[in-house]
């Protein structure tokens, strides 16, 4: 903020000076305006020369050596106006610069903001709060519900963790009492007990900061393209300026070509086209935290991924609800649900948001009593009603739909939360962090961007990150990796190519400092990786990274087009100045009118450009709203044709359940999908283009409807026989083949059709 202001004075001073220099000369006040111009020129040297010695200790290449013999050349040979002119080309420079090129802060405020202060101790019987950095190695802690655990300790009860700072695993975890807990998570249960194993200083959370901080320290500083362009236009013109000066004996010639050969359009016009580019993104809610960092994101080939939050929605969410008994799906839910009002973990908040988006009625339970470890007992409507662990709810030897659920569980990756009522286990409520609609559309047009490589980075464990990897198409997957991993992951792909990291917890933040862009999703609220990241997304759509590349490509190709354009018109004055057919005054003047073209050049960044998102009518957003709406209350029939089918043959109640899924496929799924067919199809394609791009989802209405239909004529064939061994094979092979279509279908429509709500409107 201060060096802003600084260079604004600067500025306006030199500004200043060359408007008070004209206005005296006007009047016929000479040696006013020459000593105004010098004093022009002196400021601009003195600036000039301390941002030469700042290039020297950086040992990095300048352009501002051009300027600085430009200042004392017009001093030597009496050109005071020729100097002011290039103090104000050099100061409006170091403006724009400054506003559109310099990188922005790292802070690690927010990191530092979360970092516990103080610990509850357990002193005998009594509870007593201390500085954090007073644990030593054994004291008993006490961690609230929603408390960050203060240091590395072993729980002496079981309790249920937030671990996704450290580990990016949304789901809340339980651990035994025994099990060691580190510094950084959130106790997402009731109060837990541990004993301190590490000080506050060597616990690991302390080292998540220290890595932030080293990765900072050694990030290389990024080389401007008018620094690069020094390289080889700095000799050139100095070459030039003394051949000039020694065929002709005339020193004014030499500062005749140095002052034309002022890079104003490196100074200028590129700073421009850069912070245009800095507009643009933001208009699509992407922040680019300066020039450099839309250079580097221009340049970037390999794309890392964490997978919580960003590939993923971050959040547990109810997938089924498995209720093989007397009780029915909707039922178990809305009593689940109710009971869970009261709860404050989240695995309840998801089930009740699912309850509802059904459209189901809560009522306040009764009696509420919570069994640390186990679940959640209570009254709902007269009906005892209980929610935990399996052993728990289903003691002994466990029935065949538990040991069907845990192991569908066990293959997706997903939580379960058993129900029993009125002391009968009911059913069990399948929890999951369900991968984001657009996440493999974004992967496409990230590739359609110009990123060659793409790598899912992940503390989860390797099959479920596997599956998602599978599923959005990375090249890569790197799983188990804890945050100094993911380190080194980044570091090692940087031999494919300039790094992009994309994250957004605490975890992910030493990898976003050490990538070569790191891009952080703060649509839900700023985190510390937002901080520490180059580039932070302020929508909830990830698939804005790629315009955000594609922005980043366009401004940096403006930019080299307005500094080519630009310098070459400086070179054929500065040939002219050399010839003598340009005073240096009369060159000043020239160059001023080259920095006009260049930077209108430049100013074509600002303009609309392709864009790789897809944009749906404002008129057809309203209908797409509706029928999505529609879709997530179609979605738990698709799931009751496994439950059907998982449970066909197991009691006596024979075809009763398959005929009653078979009448809520025709007066629910078909009009559903019909209605898709016409109202939603022609929307997604209009917004896609193209004159099949809905061709693959009404293949997939035909084969539910030809399946359904199938089904229909198999029962009625069945009516009124007893089953046998092989119609109750050619019964469920039906079925299950109905739920993979259906799941297919609903997968295809979420991201072919439905994800398009996350783009912005066409206007």
């Amino acid at each position: 903020m201060m060096r802003d202001r600084r260079e604004i004075i600067a500025f306006f001073i030199a500004v200043a000076f060359l408007g008070c220099g004209v206005v005296a000369y006007v009047l016929g006040w000479g040696r006013a305006a020459e000593a105004a111009w010098v004093a022009a020129t002196l400021m601009g040297l003195m600036i000039s020369a301390i941002s030469m010695w700042s290039a020297i200790r950086r040992r990095q290449p300048s352009v501002d050596i051009i300027a600085l013999l430009a200042l004392a050349g017009a001093l030597a040979v009496g050109e005071p106006f020729a100097g002011a002119m290039v103090a104000v080309m050099l100061t409006t420079g170091m403006l724009l610069e400054a506003r559109a090129a310099a990188r922005a802060r790292r802070e690690l405020g927010l990191l530092v903001e979360r970092t516990p202060r103080t610990a509850r101790r357990l002193e005998g019987d009594a509870l007593v709060e201390v500085g954090v950095g007073e644990v030593v190695r054994g004291d008993r802690l006490i961690v609230g519900t929603g408390e960050v655990v203060p240091v590395d300790g072993r729980l002496v009860r079981p309790a249920v963790l937030d671990e996704s700072a450290l580990t990016g695993e949304p789901l809340p975890i339980e651990r035994p009492a025994g099990d060691d807990v580190r510094s950084g998570v959130v106790n997402a249960g009731a109060p837990a007990e541990l004993i301190a194993t590490a000080a506050a200083s060597e616990s690991t959370y302390a080292g998540v900061l220290r890595m932030v901080e080293q990765a900072q320290a050694s990030s290389a500083p990024f080389v401007r393209v008018a620094d690069r362009i020094a390289i080889y236009f700095v000799p050139f013109t100095l070459l030039l300026a003394g051949v000039a000066w020694l065929v002709s004996g005339d020193p004014v010639r030499a500062v005749a070509v140095l002052v034309v050969a002022t890079p104003c359009p490196l100074l200028l016009a590129a700073p421009i086209a850069i912070m245009s580019g800095l507009s643009r993104a933001s208009k699509i809610g992407v922040i680019i935290k300066g020039g450099g960092a839309l250079e580097r994101l221009a340049a970037g080939r390999v794309l890392l991924f964490d997978k919580t939050g960003t590939l993923t929605q971050g959040k547990p969410v109810l997938a089924t609800v498995i209720a093989p008994a007397a009780v029915g799906s909707d039922e178990l839910l809305a009593l689940a649900a109710s009971l869970d009002q009261v709860s404050p973990h989240v695995l309840a908040t998801a089930i009740v948001t699912a309850a509802r988006m059904r459209g189901l009625d809560l009522v306040l339970p009764e009696d509420v009593v919570e069994h640390h470890g186990y679940g959640l007992e209570g009254r709902v409507e007269g009906r005892q009603v209980r929610l935990g662990k399996a052993d728990w709810i289903v003691p002994g030897t466990a029935p065949t739909w538990v040991r069907h659920a845990r192991r569908r569980a066990s293959l997706d990756g997903s939580l379960t939360v058993f129900a029993s009522v009125d002391g009968v286990p009911a059913g069990v409520l399948m929890l999951e962090d369900p991968i984001r609609a657009d996440a493999p559309r974004m992967l496409r047009e990230l590739r359609a961007a110009g990123i060659t490589r793409t790598v899912l980075v992940t503390g989860d464990r390797a099959d479920v990150a596997e599956t998602v990897g599978r599923i959005v198409g990375v090249d890569a997957v790197q799983a188990d990796r804890d945050p100094a991993e993911k380190v080194a992951v980044v570091a090692d792909e940087a031999r494919h190519g300039p790094t992009i990291m994309v994250g957004d917890g605490v975890n992910d933040a030493p990898a976003l400092a050490t990538a070569g862009v790191g891009v952080a999703l703060a649509a839900r609220g700023a985190t510390a990786s937002s901080e520490t990241a180059d580039v932070v997304l302020t929508v909830d759509r990830i698939g804005v990274l790629a315009d955000a590349i594609l922005v980043a490509r366009r401004s940096r190709r403006i930019a080299m087009q307005s500094v080519a354009i630009g310098m070459g018109l400086s070179l054929v004055a500065m040939v002219a100045a050399a010839l003598g057919f340009l005073p240096p005054a009369v060159g000043a003047l020239v160059q001023e009118v080259i920095d006009v073209l260049a930077i209108g050049v430049a100013l074509r960044a600002v303009l609309p450009s392709r864009s790789h998102a897809s944009a749906m009518l404002p008129e057809d957003m309203v209908l797409v709203q509706r029928l999505h709406l529609e879709h997530a209350a179609v979605r738990p029939v698709m799931e009751q044709v496994r439950v059907v089918a998982d449970t066909l043959g197991v009691d006596d109640t024979g075809l009763a359940p398959t005929i009653a899924l078979l009448e809520q496929l025709q007066t629910v799924t078909l009009p559903h999908e019909r209605a898709e067919q016409e109202l939603l199809y022609p929307a997604v394609a209009r917004a896609l283009g193209g004159a099949d791009s809905t061709g693959a989802l009404s293949r997939s209405h035909a084969e539910i409807e030809h399946q359904i239909g199938r089904l229909s004529r198999l029962l009625a064939d069945l009516d009124g026989e007893a089953l046998d061994a092989e119609d109750l094979v050619e019964l469920r092979a039906l079925l299950y083949g109905l739920y993979a279509i259906l799941k297919l279908h609903d997968a295809q429509e979420e991201e072919g059709a439905f994800s398009l709500l996350n783009q912005p409107a066409q206007v």
